[in-house]
């Protein structure tokens, strides 16, 4: 399996989990909520929206373009400090998020 189809499987595993714990949303936010210039759109979306219309997105097309892909990249440390202690999905989301920075050479915890 190539990077690339690995980055993609992760990908499909953090949408599946979203999903799974009904985060996943039907409706896109607002289109100058995704003009926020902060990053994970701290200002303008919710983590999970981020998660779901920027960062899975943006993947996606650099993996379908064939375009590089980011070094050094990690989010699970955002996620980590963004979701409370008790929020019923954060172990499970954190895990996947880790594996997704594992593949970016990203620290993930």
């Amino acid at each position: 399996m190539t990077h690339h189809d690995s980055v993609r499987v992760q990908l499909h595993a953090i949408e599946a989990v979203l999903r799974k714990h009904q985060l996943w949303q039907e409706t896109a936010p607002q289109p100058a909520a995704l003009e926020s210039t902060q990053p994970f759109c701290l200002d303008t979306l919710e983590p999970f929206q981020w998660l779901q219309w920027v960062l899975i997105p943006r993947l996606h097309a650099l993996l379908e373009g064939g375009h590089p892909l980011p070094h050094s990249f990690a989010v699970a440390p955002y996620y980590e400090m963004a979701l409370e202690a008790t929020h019923p999905a954060r172990d499970v989301v954190l895990i996947e998020l880790q594996r997704l920075d594992t593949l970016f050479g990203g620290n993930g915890a």
